[in-house]
């Protein structure tokens, strides 16, 4: 993870300084102690809310979610779109979509 977390770190510099932390088998990506988003399996998943959500659906990217037993347990969190990985600007505009629904969920 070490090399993916910091290919990530630098991706998201235009953004802000992000920190990449181990978190319940996989990743959490923090900026000013807000969590913005999760890796898992080597995937980036950015944090949604209902004012987001719509950018991410509309695009067809898949929600994360795991199973427990034989259910579906689906998160609030959306793969990133693939030019974020490219492009800091592009990661900057969606790291600010991610760290601003993460403020409203949290209130």
């Amino acid at each position: 993870m070490s090399e993916f977390g910091d290919f990530l770190e630098d991706q998201f510099r235009e953004f802000g300084a992000v920190s990449v932390r181990r978190l319940f088998g996989g990743h959490g990506v923090f900026y000013a102690g807000v969590m913005i988003g999760l890796v898992a399996r080597e995937q980036l998943y950015l944090t949604t809310e209902a004012e987001t959500v719509g950018r991410f659906t509309e695009l067809d990217l898949p929600q994360f979610g795991y199973g427990k037993g034989d259910k579906r347990v689906s998160m609030s969190y959306y793969l990133a779109p693939e030019e974020t990985l490219d492009d800091p600007s592009e990661m900057r505009e969606w790291a600010e979509l991610a760290y601003q629904a993460a403020l409203r969920s949290k209130r």
